[in-house]
């Protein structure tokens, strides 16, 4: 490669041994199979994208690599970076690179592409449609009365429990009633039913031409279970990345070892340290146990420099994370040397935590860091209660992290309805709801319209010889007229307004605030411009939905800065200057519901490492000495007396500055000096009126 070679020079050893693997005199074949272990802000991205860039320099064809992420935005910026990279070398050579990584995507995203191109193989009509989770437990219900069981005796689990219980299964390959024991045992009794529910739930996809989320997984592994059509596959790409290996179920992996048995050409990237979605059916054995499913056994490259965090910050993290008992080892490093170690801070309840937490992020932003550069982490969304209620009173401006999703909200459900049912005409979630926005038109009229042009070689064709229901008049015209027209597939994406004009009137009528959902019925014509058919358009937007403009409620629009709070799971990959973990007790970290099996203790353990290694200046650990627990079993609300979380043992404790909140003397001069004084302000505000 010579001096072609110096876009490298920016990169470590370790990350440069990673990139260059495989790569031998200026050639790129398909080598031996590579486990990158990436500690937490090791730049594990930065590698990924040079390992990519470099095999496209040293002659590989990027159309034959396939790179899979978590998100399609983490694709579409690691394929950026590819390009840039290349970019770089090719343009001295007269050369440039666009539009090259054309198998760069999510796991369902690529499953999608995949399955439509294989859909004759299998049986499958290419032209399905995909449900979203919605939709998907819509259809569930749907099954679930017409068994009966949402009429028994004792209370049956509700749609969105089945489908959750049905996903879990799936995507973990285990068995229901191992499910059901290990994660819904209050779901236990019912196991017969739910197994002919789901039975029931697959005929009617099929049924419908329409696959789930999740199908989009089973499928594709079931296609790589067949010699044939595994090889045809595999063939097509040479070199097979994954990012973020440490969150695959089973379903994936078995995905990716069908496709690349004997792993040549595979590179795999992650961190067993954070391995913290199981209850997505992710499992940290795929990452453990990949380096033998080979023969010889994969390469691995650990990456232990650490570019984020401060030295005391990392090394606290580490022995937490040494404790574990089944990991790659891996000691994080870095030239960012403080004397600030992270502090443990023991306060008296969760009221004392919110204040310590308001106080120190307010004098963080006297000392010029914005609110933006700190996040207070916790487990679970309901432990930032308090700590919320503070920061409002003190007029401290936060956005909480989750909320719903672009596809979540009713409007944009209704418009995706009218492109589902004209794509699929046998696609009875859409059309369900779709006919019963018609006025006087309700679930029963509409099941038998479904059931009349189910009959029909073509449903939307057949929607003509329906006589128009009762009370609907010229509606029912109108509303045919449109669905025929966009169904014949003319005009992308003209399509998508003909259904915005026809549904506005039935918006107005519905939803009181109109005007700003029609702001998100603009946004969403405008995303459709940037897909070439309506079917992509579907495709992608029900795999990965864009954030909705209509919710807000959590973001304070008119403060240009706010503080971040977030549970732990959404704040991975982020980072701060300062962050603050909630509720460092056991009870909570662990959480009461993770401290059973081994296994799940464990992951609960990598919880609070990924919480420590997102700060990069400030770590603070809050440990209330009691909580207020909220409902549990026959002993109500009451408070709790809580230890210190287990993960933190005597052993580890030199790696902290353990502080006591209130501080000596501030008592007498702060919140504390007050605590015995009472004031009937309820009295005064009656005598204003006598």
């Amino acid at each position: 490669m010579g001096a072609a070679a110096a876009y490298l020079d920016g990169l470590n050893a370790e990350q440069r041994r990673a990139v260059e693997h495989g790569v031998f005199e200026g050639k790129a074949p398909p080598a031996t199979p590579l486990l990158i272990i990436a500690g937490a802000g090791s730049g594990k991205t930065n590698t990924l994208a040079h390992r990519v860039a470099h095999l496209i320099v040293a002659g590989a064809d990027p159309r034959r690599i396939l790179l899979m992420t978590f998100s399609r935005r983490a694709a579409s910026e690691m394929t950026k970076r590819v390009e840039r990279i290349c970019n770089r070398v090719l343009s001295d050579q007269g050369g440039v690179l666009t539009d090259a990584l054309t198998w760069a995507g999510t796991f369902h995203g690529i499953g999608a592409r995949l399955l439509r191109e294989y859909a004759e193989q299998m049986g499958l009509d290419p032209a399905f449609t995909i449900h979203d989770r919605e939709d998907a437990a819509d259809l569930m219900n749907l099954a679930r009365h017409e068994l009966g069981f949402s009429k028994a005796r004792s209370r049956f689990p509700t749609k969105g429990t089945c489908l959750a219980i049905y996903s879990r299964v799936v995507n973990s390959t285990a068995p229901l009633a191992d499910v059901l024991s290990r994660a819904y045992p209050w779901c236990a009794g019912w196991h017969d039913e739910l197994k002919q529910l789901f039975g029931r739930y697959v005929e009617a996809k099929q049924a419908q031409n329409v696959l789930d989320y999740d199908d989009l997984l089973l499928y594709w592994a079931q296609l790589v279970t067949e010699p044939a059509i595994a090889r045809d596959m595999g063939d097509r790409f040479d070199h097979v990345m994954v990012d973020e290996y440490q969150d695959t179920n089973s379903l994936q992996a078995s995905v990716l070892l069908g496709l690349k048995p004997d792993g040549r050409g595979l590179t795999v990237v992650g961190d067993d340290a954070q391995s913290i979605y199981a209850f997505r059916a992710a499992t940290v054995r795929n990452i453990l146990d990949f380096p033998d499913h080979f023969s010889p056994r994969a390469e691995v490259v650990t990456l232990e420099r650490n570019y984020r965090s401060t030295q005391p910050i990392l090394e606290a993290a580490n022995d937490v994370i040494g404790l574990a008992s089944e990991r790659f080892t891996k000691n994080l490093w870095t030239d960012r040397t403080s004397a600030a170690k992270p502090q443990l801070v023991s306060v008296r309840d969760e009221m004392d935590q919110a204040r310590y937490i308001a106080d120190r992020v307010l004098e963080n932003r006297e000392e010029g860091a914005t609110l933006k550069q700190q996040a207070v982490l916790f487990r679970t969304s309901s432990h930032a209660g308090p700590l919320e209620v503070e920061l409002t009173r003190r007029n401290i401006p936060f956005v909480k992290f989750g909320g719903l999703k672009f596809l979540d909200t009713a409007h944009v459900k209704d418009l995706l309805s009218i492109l589902r049912f004209a794509q699929n005409g046998r696609d009875r979630i859409a059309g369900f709801r779709l006919l019963q926005l018609l006025p006087g038109l309700g679930p029963a009229t509409a099941q038998k319209i479904l059931d009349r042009i189910a009959e029909h070689p073509d449903p939307i064709a057949g929607l003509s010889d329906v006589q128009a229901p009762a009370k609907i008049g010229e509606a029912w015209g109108e509303l045919v007229a449109m669905l025929q027209e966009i169904a014949s597939g003319a005009g992308w994406p003209a399509q998508i307004e003909r259904a915005r004009r026809w549904y506005e009137p039935h918006l107005e009528r519905i939803h009181e605030d109109a005007s700003m959902r029609e702001a998100d019925l603009a946004q969403l014509e405008q995303i459709a411009g940037g897909y070439g058919s309506r079917e992509r358009f579907l495709t992608e937007l029900t795999l990965d939905p864009p954030d909705a403009t209509s919710d807000q409620a959590g973001v304070p629009l008119l403060d240009e800065d706010y503080l971040i709070l977030s549970t732990i799971h959404s704040a991975k990959g982020q980072e701060w200057k300062s962050v603050f973990v909630l509720n460092v007790v056991d009870g909570c970290i662990p959480s009461d519901l993770g401290a059973g099996q081994s296994e799940e203790l464990e992951e609960e353990r990598r919880l609070l490492y990924v919480a420590m290694t997102r700060a990069k200046d400030a770590l603070h650990l809050v440990t209330p000495q009691r909580f207020f627990v909220h409902g549990q079993h026959a002993k109500g609300d009451r408070h709790v007396y809580a230890a210190r979380t287990r993960f933190i043992p005597r052993s580890v404790l030199p790696r902290f500055e353990q502080v006591a909140w209130p501080e000596a003397g501030r008592e007498e001069a702060g919140v504390g000096a007050v605590r015995n004084v009472r004031i009937d302000v309820g009295a005064r505000l009656r005598g204003m009126w006598q």
